[in-house]
């Protein structure tokens, strides 16, 4: 495992990280017991993983509830938390500053930690983005000076988004919507490096399809029925043209992941992980590096065929 900078004061982080997502009891999800999702998590630290990806509303709060279970006796100072704020453990989305210390202390109290490394706006609207335009950034900050955090930023998915808080804001950690057929964010990259914002690289395997598992016949009944058949349809046929560039080099998931990692200005991917034979799977794309060759090729595929459609997600 390579491990990366991620911000001032915390430790490197592992290449690859753990997004948290599924270990809390979500319904109407796949959901996971206890007994699993410590057992991820246990499996992710002796693959060499440090890096922990979490928020209130991942099953309603359990999802930090075992995170911080799992996690127990370990050195923190070994470890990275990143966390979020503006969805809450109740399901509901709450976006006010005065909430930031409420959701915060909630997340530290079931994480059983006294301090997150980094914490996040989860996914916020365009309005909350504007540090000269709103007080969330003062809160932050003086949550940094009561040793509560180390830093802040926020989840985003568009160049545009990362540049209005990168300029406005002490911002200094993104996740960032980026994989092979949403390539939007790297546009910010070099202001990230610029600026020293760690970059976390999410949703890298497009919901499943960059894992190769899907394909234009395939239905789905869960989150991603979000989908109309065209969609579908339309993803398949992109798909079949990454594999031609890739021309079977290799399982195509590592490649997707690998492709993540290329870039300097990421400091950690957070794949997707249900069980632990994904994990391992996925961890596994460290050994996997792609060409700069291929990296181009999928750059300018993506400029010329994929970036016209607006795909959605």
């Amino acid at each position: 495992m390579k491990y990366n900078r991620y911000i001032n004061d915390s430790a490197l982080v592992s290449e690859i990280g753990l997004g948290a997502w599924q270990l809390g009891n979500n319904s109407g999800w796949q959901s996971m017991s206890e007994h699993n999702a410590v057992e991820l998590v246990k499996k992710a630290l002796e693959l060499g993983i440090n890096f922990f990806d979490t928020a209130p509303n991942y099953g309603h709060g359990t999802g930090e509830d075992r995170l911080g279970k799992a996690l127990k006796g370990v050195d923190r100072n070994t470890i990275v938390i990143n966390t979020k704020f503006g969805h809450s453990d109740s399901g509901k989305t709450n976006y006010n500053s005065s909430y930031i210390r409420e959701s915060l202390e909630g997340s530290l109290k079931r994480l059983g930690v006294d301090y997150v490394d980094s914490i996040i706006m989860h996914n916020p609207p365009l309005e909350y983005l504007d540090g000269n335009k709103n007080d969330h950034y003062e809160i932050f900050e003086r949550l940094i000076e009561e040793g509560k955090i180390k830093a802040y930023g926020a989840s985003l998915d568009t160049y545009e988004d990362m540049k209005l808080l990168m300029g406005t804001t002490n911002a200094k950690v993104i996740e960032a919507f980026f994989n092979i057929l949403h390539q939007d964010a790297s546009r910010a990259f070099d202001l990230a490096m610029e600026k020293d914002v760690a970059i976390i690289a999410k949703i890298p395997l497009d919901s499943g399809w960059l894992s190769g598992k899907y394909n234009a016949e395939s239905i789905f009944d869960d989150i991603r029925k979000r989908w109309s058949r065209q969609d579908i349809q339309i993803r398949a046929h992109l798909l079949n043209k990454v594999k031609a560039i890739l021309d079977a080099q290799g399982d195509l998931a590592h490649k997707a992941i690998s492709f993540c990692l290329y870039y300097d200005a990421v400091a950690t991917v957070i794949p997707g992980n249900v069980n632990i034979a994904q994990l391992v799977h996925n961890v596994k794309s460290i050994n996997h590096p792609i060409s700069k060759e291929i990296v181009k090729k999928l750059e300018n595929f993506y400029t010329n065929e994929v970036k016209p459609l607006h795909l959605p997600w």
